[in-house]
């Protein structure tokens, strides 16, 4: 177990970092990261703490995470109707989860953040041209020229300043009354509402309307309760860019602990969950709640040891195990690793990623997802779960409130052929609003469904 006296914002400098791009000047590589240290904190420790007590509540069984956003922000797509669409869209999808699955959900953005990607080759080759691949606007440019392709420091600045601006606008829509349960029908994006799944939608919303017309005729408003006129939302995304990562963590004087402040939780992708390895050292030391993806390669053993390592306490929340197996493949991985933990009494959530696992290049040459599969992934999970005497924890989800077509599939019926209509992710598929809905229904069955079997059992 690692010795956490020995830990240090700077520890992971001694370990092997995997997926970290090389800076030609060093020099302006320490004067960004200089510059970022002094900064104000992009999120606060007491709200990661909260987050924490929110998350250990969907590690008892008593609430359900939801976890959804952009596959990678960009410096191009910045807009306020873009945050605005993809905020609506996840508070779409967590009242359809809530109402139809009747359990708290946690709610939680890959925003304001999400801008580094881990990347499966160095180089890219196009027309016998190679040039290095792009790594997400944090670091390079998607343009495919070698002026863009350079890894500039200065665009980890542009990031924080970026990101600030989005939790900035995300605290006004939080706080600001765009929450409001009242507004659950205005939450239906055009596009979406004119779907099977937006009729359905609508009908829910009029359940809901009804449900808060009950409750002020008991005096129960959106003056006298915030549950009604606000929520909670909390941002996260993959600390891949270490440099970035270190220059904003923080002491939190309260508590004398050390937190990044750069999003309120954190997470280890697939490629960089080394034991040894410098992700794992850098986030073992911070107090935020941290996610682990585990994927079909994941053996029992070493699962147990990374989680004696991130979370040396056993503490309820601390960390959330995201399972990206593959519709193929989530049948013999899930089952081992489910039993592993459960015999070792961890307190950990389980969530399911049934994106990643289930792309593949189409017959016309697009990155896609078939929605099919990403379903089925999400059924086994559910099953399997609850076949082992687990909680079905949470869903993390690459998703859009773009009308895009990057995902094959669903109520929508994108086709490989219309995958050119509107291809405008900057890294994977992603699920456009229609998809995304359809996707929240079905996990709302599901929810209901173990709702009333735990009842039966009762």
């Amino acid at each position: 177990m690692a010795d956490m006296a020995l830990w240090t914002p700077d520890s992971w400098r001694g370990k092997t970092a995997r997926q970290m791009p090389t800076y030609l000047d060093a020099a302006k590589l320490a004067s960004a990261e200089a510059r970022l240290a002094k900064l104000p904190p992009l999120v606060f420790a007491g709200e990661a703490r909260k987050l924490k007590k929110k998350l250990a509540s969907v590690a008892n069984g008593e609430a359900f995470l939801f976890q959804g956003g952009d596959c990678a922000e960009s410096f191009a797509e910045f807009s306020a109707n873009n945050i605005r669409d993809t905020f609506r869209m996840i508070l779409q999808m967590a009242v359809v989860l809530t109402f139809g699955g009747g359990i708290p959900v946690v709610k939680v953005g890959r925003m304001a953040g999400q801008f580094a990607k881990p990347r499966s080759d160095n180089f890219e080759v196009r027309d016998g041209v190679k040039l290095p691949s792009y790594r997400g606007d944090i670091i390079n440019g998607i343009d495919f020229t070698p002026e863009a392709r350079v890894n500039d420091p200065e665009r980890m600045v542009q990031v924080y300043n970026q990101s600030a601006s989005t939790l900035n606008l995300l605290r006004a829509f939080v706080q600001g009354g765009y929450a409001d349960l009242h507004r659950v029908h205005q939450w239906n994006l055009d596009f979406v509402g004119s779907s099977l799944q937006g009729e359905r939608y609508e009908k829910l919303a009029d359940q809901i309307g009804e449900t808060l017309n009950f409750m002020a005729a008991c005096n129960i408003t959106a003056e006298t309760s915030a549950q009604i006129r606000e929520t909670d939302f909390y941002t996260s995304h993959e600390a891949l860019l270490l440099p970035y990562e270190q220059a904003l963590t923080r002491v939190d004087s309260t508590t004398g602990d050390w937190y990044d402040v750069s999003a309120h939780m954190l997470w280890i992708g697939e490629r960089t969950r080394q034991l040894d390895g410098a992700h794992v050292e850098f986030l073992r030391g911070v107090k935020n709640p941290i996610g682990l993806k585990c994927g079909p390669t994941m053996a029992p053993d070493d699962l147990l040891r990374l989680i004696d390592i991130l979370n040396p306490a056993n503490e309820a929340g601390r960390l959330t195990l995201i399972t990206r197996m593959g519709d193929e493949k989530i049948a013999i991985g899930l089952p081992p690793l489910l039993r592993a933990v459960k015999k070792a009494g961890k307190a950990v959530v389980w969530c399911s990623d049934p994106m990643h696992g289930n792309t593949h290049v189409s017959d016309s040459g697009y990155k896609t997802r078939d929605f099919s599969r990403v379903m089925t992934e999400l059924r086994g999970f559910f099953d399997i779960c609850r076949a082992e005497g687990m909680h079905p924890g949470g869903v993390h989800l690459e998703m859009t409130g773009q009308e895009v077509t990057e995902c094959t599939g669903g109520m929508s019926a994108v086709t490989d052929a219309g995958l050119a209509a509107r291809y405008e992710t900057h890294c994977d598929p992603r699920l456009n609003g229609t998809q995304a809905l359809e996707l929240a229904f079905l996990i709302a069955d599901y929810l209901k469904q173990g709702r009333k079997a735990d009842s039966l059992s009762e």
